[in-house]
């Protein structure tokens, strides 16, 4: 991989990820841009506990634009996009519209790939490779900003999900603080470390997946599986059956399995509605452990964590979505409509011939 670091007319910071390491990346954003202003900020809801982001600034953003005006497409002539080369192999900016930004944090861009009509499951191994090096590159990087306490890398795909821009892309977020959801994961971690002596919660919810029947894929380094408690109609987690905090402390093998293991799991998922059905709309999700202090979750340290990524689809069937409604949206109770354990086996149903 070849990293390549540039700015955009407006001060944005844009990095190139490259497969080769001879390509060469010097072309100049020619719009005339001015410097991006921002009124993000967190507020903090002191009944419930968690933050806010105020982002007001967001409602003029880009909005399902044509295919020929897409901002995520490569430079072509006259036609001016967010990425000023002809072409790419993958690339990260700062996003123009961020929720984040400055002390409240960051937002960037990932474009998985220049071509326009693809998806992440249409990647070839070596691009999926290269978009997990980026991931991790730029985990490493935010990692590093004073304002900066929690990595999120995920893909919102589908209108369904409120995706605005129909290229192949995903974000990143670095909060400035523990999310809520972390948060509530690290107070069940140190309360199961403490009522049972050291053992490691993480560890016993994989040890029992894998003895269970809502595995839906596993390979020597990775597993898929549809959770006991799921809370959506179709959701699976991948974990590295080595347990690791976060992106950074992945070995070469699972870094080398991964891309093989997470396209077969995209390609089931738009399978799973049957032929004829639209591509399935879903949010994958990358789970990393802060890097701030963790000093609140009495006898929890990074090592604790266990990275994963979560894939969630908000379809429960074909021309049908699930809604966020009273229960779930009022009081964070979720209802499922299917069992985990069926979920599980239309998965395993779908695999590729």
């Amino acid at each position: 991989m070849k990293k390549t670091s540039t700015r955009l007319a407006d001060g944005r910071e844009l990095i190139y990820y490259d497969l080769r390491d001879d390509t060469v990346r010097d072309a100049v954003d020619r719009r005339p841009l001015d410097r991006t202003v921002t009124t993000s900020e967190v507020r903090r809801d002191v009944l419930l506990g968690d933050s806010v982001a105020i982002a007001s600034h967001r409602q003029g953003r880009t909005y399902h634009p044509p295919a020929d005006e897409c901002p995520l497409c490569p430079s072509q002539g006259d036609r001016l996009s967010e990425i000023p080369d002809s072409s790419y192999d993958a690339v990260v900016f700062e996003n123009r519209f961020p929720s984040l930004a400055g002390d409240s944090g960051r937002c960037e861009v990932v474009c998985f790939t220049s071509d326009h009509n693809a998806s992440f499951a249409d990647l070839t191994e070596e691009q999926v490779r290269l978009v997990l090096d980026a991931w991790t590159d730029r985990t490493s990087e935010l990692s590093h900003l004073p304002s900066v306490e929690q990595v999120f890398c995920f893909e919102n795909r589908g209108a369904e999900i409120g995706v605005t821009l129909g290229h192949p892309h995903g974000q990143i977020y670095a909060y400035p603080f523990t999310t809520p959801r972390t948060a509530l994961t690290l107070r069940s971690v140190a309360a199961h470390k403490e009522a049972t002596g050291g053992e490691n919660l993480f560890d016993a919810v994989l040890e029992r997946e894998l003895a269970d029947e809502r595995v839906v894929l596993e390979g020597e380094h990775w597993v898929a599986f549809v959770p006991y408690a799921a809370h959506w109609p179709y959701e699976v987690h991948l974990y590295p059956k080595r347990r690791v905090p976060d992106l950074l402390g992945l070995d070469e093998d699972a870094r080398s399995e991964f891309p093989k293991v997470y396209l077969e799991l995209l390609r089931r998922f738009d399978r799973i509605f049957g032929e004829g059905e639209p591509l399935t709309p879903y949010i994958a999700a990358w789970h990393q452990a802060p890097f701030g202090a963790l000093e609140e979750f009495e006898g929890v340290n990074r090592d604790d964590f266990a990275l994963h990524l979560e894939l969630f689809t908000i379809r429960r069937t074909p021309g049908k979505l699930k809604f966020l409604a009273g229960s779930e949206s009022g009081m964070n109770v979720f209802i499922n409509d299917i069992r985990p354990e069926a979920a599980a086996e239309r998965l395993r149903e779908v695999a590729s011939s």
